[in-house]
């Protein structure tokens, strides 16, 4: 009796994420700002810097649904040469990623203009706006892969900062409450939480305070956060 050969099952090959924007692109703007010699400049530029600003606009606006805007691919245009600009603003010091500091900047030059929009058109519904909004949601293929990376840029920037504050002098309380916060962030899908009554007796019974004394320094690491928070969305980390 003839024996079958063994059928051979491909292995299919894990897909890699290619990141558009990596450390070379990084190391090419910090270069970039370093030097004054135009012809090294534009190689920098051409080569590494605005193959990586085109897709990052692109992407941005196709994530975020910027589409919307009447006048889109303009502005795509406008973003990208408004980005050479403002090249020599983004300071590695601060301890941002070149990645997160143009993405959040160039979000917001876009929020900006949506803003502008809105308040130079009337709010009316015609059948142009259904029909820009339905192509929108059925033909537009979502790309999650900007708005994750920048999350966990944010995070790792937020945990630095977090433990910045540990070092400054805080009161005893204070720093029971911050150690609170660190353990119900470090691992907050074990924890069930419904509402924010939750939250507080969490933080009361991990540091064995009272209510009043858990606001109370809550609102102080909460000031501290705004700040971040308004450092990142600025660009200015």
């Amino acid at each position: 009796m003839e024996q079958k050969k063994p059928v051979r099952r491909r292995r299919r090959r894990k897909r890699t994420t290619r990141h558009y924007f990596t450390k070379d692109h990084e190391n090419a703007i910090i270069r970039y700002n370093q030097i004054t010699d135009n012809v090294e400049r534009t190689e920098l530029y051409v080569k590494w810097i605005q193959p990586a600003f085109n897709e990052m606009v692109d992407k941005i606006v196709f994530t975020y649904k910027f589409t919307n805007l009447p006048n889109c691919d303009e502005l795509r245009d406008e973003c990208k040469i408004w980005l050479t600009t403002v090249l020599d603003k983004y300071d590695p010091a601060k301890g941002s990623k070149a990645f997160s500091y143009f993405s959040v900047i160039t979000k917001n030059w876009f929020i900006h203009k949506v803003k502008k929009n809105q308040k130079q058109l009337k709010r009316e519904i015609d059948i142009s706006d259904i029909s820009r909004e339905a192509e929108n949601k059925f033909l537009v293929v979502y790309n999650d892969y900007h708005e994750k990376r920048e999350n966990v840029e944010f995070w790792q920037h937020l945990w630095g900062e977090i433990d910045t504050w540990s070092t400054d002098n805080m009161k005893e309380n204070e720093r029971k409450v911050l150690e609170a916060v660190k353990i119900l962030l470090s691992d907050p899908n074990q924890i069930e939480i419904f509402n924010k009554k939750a939250i507080y007796l969490y933080i009361r019974e991990i540091t064995g305070l009272n209510t009043k004394q858990v606001v109370n320094n809550l609102n102080k690491l909460r000031r501290k956060y705004f700040a971040f928070k308004s450092d990142w969305n600025e660009g200015n980390l």
